[in-house]
């Protein structure tokens, strides 16, 4: 009787292993020959992070190891290991694990997955098995996260994380069990049939022109962090993506400049053109990373909020207020909203329109500025 270990290429670019009996052995449930046992144990066909290295040789160590258990097993004559077996499989190491993915592939900027995990990890107190993970479970979890409290406050205060962050969060926890159907944990997600939150229409901060202009002339301590707030004010690129980009996703000829890339968040490929402002922050061509010295901090986010104060504006400008600023020029400057959209990456145009109704706004309280006394009209 001889075990030995396959494998066999499936979908995701994975690969699924499992053990090969020769001649085949009896099942002890069906009475039927089987030459086959699939362990639920899956490679990545092409690992692209140290850490899908990492689990490639650690997952195929174990499955090393069940072949040589088996191949002990049958030759005693024991065939009981292809019944049935319910496992307790540990759905938060699942979970962290997924979150761990996702930092790998986007260092440069904060890891939503790992405070959805934290958040998963304090409702449950650090236990949560793959059984436990039922629809109500899911609806639990979803009502925890609009009332529980931010990861950076202290226990006494009693601010709710805001609506779309617990939205975001529950968007990541719905697809990291999307995850775990495909590997198998599940038969079907248990958060199918779960309403999800539903995204509020919040403020978006932009600057404006005059704004932006000072914060040109205005010198920040962190060179690079101005250099990059500016570009992506002049091509609407979300922090992720200005953090990634590398000078080979940068192309010049006879039209000029642009950029191709994939965008981190919905991972769609897209070609901007560069206007010679833009150029110009990129500074000299080199190799690797374009803004190698941006990586996403608390004290880059307060060198950043010096800068704009030293400037003359008082208000609180995150990064991604320079995105916001690009759209609302643009459309401020007659940019009609589809070619915005597109400049934006936007996979619909109803996300775009929000800078309409901002416009709107802007269009407004510039007329009610002007106003006269009328005392008499006959």
């Amino acid at each position: 009787m001889k075990v030995t270990l396959r494998e066999k290429p499936i979908n995701d670019g994975k690969i699924s292993l499992y053990l090969d009996f020769y001649p085949a052995i009896s099942h002890p449930e069906t009475g039927k020959d089987t030459r086959r046992e699939f362990l639920g144990l899956y490679l990545f066909d092409k690992p692209r992070t140290e850490l899908d290295r990492q689990h490639n040789k650690a997952t195929k160590l174990l499955a090393q190891n069940i072949c040589a258990t088996r191949q002990l097993e049958v030759q005693a004559g024991n065939y009981g290991f292809l019944k049935k077996k319910v496992v307790a499989v540990d759905f938060l190491a699942y979970f962290k694990k997924q979150a761990d993915i996702e930092k790998a592939r986007d260092k440069g900027s904060r890891n939503n997955w790992n405070s959805a995990y934290l958040h998963l990890y304090n409702f449950t107190t650090g236990k949560l098995t793959v059984d436990e993970v039922t629809a109500d479970f899911c609806k639990s979890f979803r009502d925890y996260l609009t009332t529980a409290k931010p990861l950076n406050v202290t226990k006494s205060a009693k601010k709710a994380i805001a609506h779309n962050s617990a939205k975001g969060y529950f968007v990541i926890f719905g697809t990291a069990l999307n995850r775990a159907v495909d590997d198998k944990l599940f038969t079907i997600n248990p958060n199918d049939t779960v309403k999800g939150l539903t995204r509020k229409e919040t403020q978006r901060e932009f600057l404006t022109l005059a704004e932006l202009q000072s914060l040109a002339k205005t010198e920040c301590d962190l060179p690079y962090l101005k250099r990059a707030a500016l570009f992506s004010a002049l091509t609407g690129l979300r922090y992720s993506d200005v953090a990634k980009l590398t000078w080979s996703e940068v192309y010049e000829d006879v039209n000029g400049s642009y950029i191709r890339f994939m965008q981190q968040k919905t991972e769609g490929v897209e070609t901007l053109p560069l206007n010679e402002t833009a150029r110009i922050l990129l500074a000299e061509r080199s190799e690797g990373v374009v803004f190698p010295e941006l990586l996403y901090s608390s004290w880059q986010n307060q060198k950043l909020s010096e800068w704009a104060h030293r400037s003359g504006i008082k208000r609180r400008i995150t990064f991604h207020a320079f995105r916001h600023t690009f759209a609302t020029l643009q459309l401020m400057e007659g940019t009609d909203l589809y070619t915005i959209s597109k400049l934006l990456g936007h996979r619909n145009i109803t996300t775009t329109q929000i800078y309409a109704k901002i416009v709107d706004t802007q269009k407004r309280a510039a007329v009610n500025r002007l106003s006269i006394e009328i005392t008499d009209m006959n």
